[in-house]
């Protein structure tokens, strides 16, 4: 396991299943976690429970994200806030679920990188961030198109960010996961005429679990991962590789 050495890191949507588990891991990895989202009570048990520090914040407020991060010294980011907007076609898509989904996941991602680089710059130490991405910004998936959209342009805020900070010692790169099943996504992915033909596609045939997510996110932070700066990683059984 790394050893994160007390090295302070800020994890977004920290009281969500994906989030939550990365809190986890990295606090049993000896880092000094940050746990930020907009839920005060969620992150309050969260803290309660592992010894990371909360930190409510709106993602969809540059004042807000402002606010929490311009005095707040990061080594590290883990940008695993989001919002899974809608399941609908480009021709019946609400626009302003889109506007929201682009606000979130893309927007709030940019936001936060944009403050804590600062931090990271200003200490000089280097640092890692690792966007929470989807399988959906790599392949077309039906009904995904706000979702799909938003998670493609935070691939990119990844690519553009590693050339931007790289030369401050920064890296900075995305995972980019299949369906956690839980029960917010079960609504959609656990009917049979959707969850059959996806698991058959997918070469190793299973949904992912929190933890299977979250122990890349972990490398990608480590000195394990001092090399490796700009990928999209997919952890995805295999699915986008047909």
């Amino acid at each position: 396991m790394p050893d994160f050495n007390g090295r302070p890191i800020l994890v977004t949507g920290g009281s969500g299943g994906i989030g939550g588990e990365t809190v986890r891991q990295l606090v049993a990895a000896g880092a000094d976690v940050i746990a930020g989202g907009r839920s005060e009570e969620a992150l309050g048990e969260l803290a309660a429970e592992t010894g990371a520090r909360a930190l409510p914040f709106d993602l969809t407020s540059e004042d807000s994200v402002r606010q929490a991060l311009e005095t707040l010294d990061v080594w590290g980011v883990v940008n695993c806030g989001g919002f899974g907007g809608e399941i609908a076609t480009p021709m019946e898509t609400d626009i302003s679920v889109f506007d929201k989904v682009i606000s979130v996941n893309a927007r709030g991602a940019l936001l936060v990188t944009k403050y804590a680089s600062r931090s990271m710059i200003r200490l000089g130490k280097g640092g890692s961030i690792v966007n929470v991405s989807s399988q959906a910004g790599l392949v077309a998936l039906g009904g995904h198109i706000s979702y799909g959209s938003s998670k493609a342009a935070l691939d990119n805020i990844t690519r553009v960010s590693a050339l931007e900070l790289g030369p401050y010692g920064i890296r900075v790169n995305s995972v980019n996961p299949t369906v956690v099943m839980t029960p917010m996504s079960a609504w959609y992915w656990g009917r049979p005429d959707i969850e059959g033909p996806f698991l058959a596609a997918m070469p190793l045939g299973r949904w992912a679990t929190e933890a299977e997510i979250a122990a890349p996110i972990v490398f990608l932070l480590s000195d394990g991962a001092s090399m490796i700066s700009g990928v999209s990683l997919p952890i995805d059984g295999g699915y986008t590789a047909r």
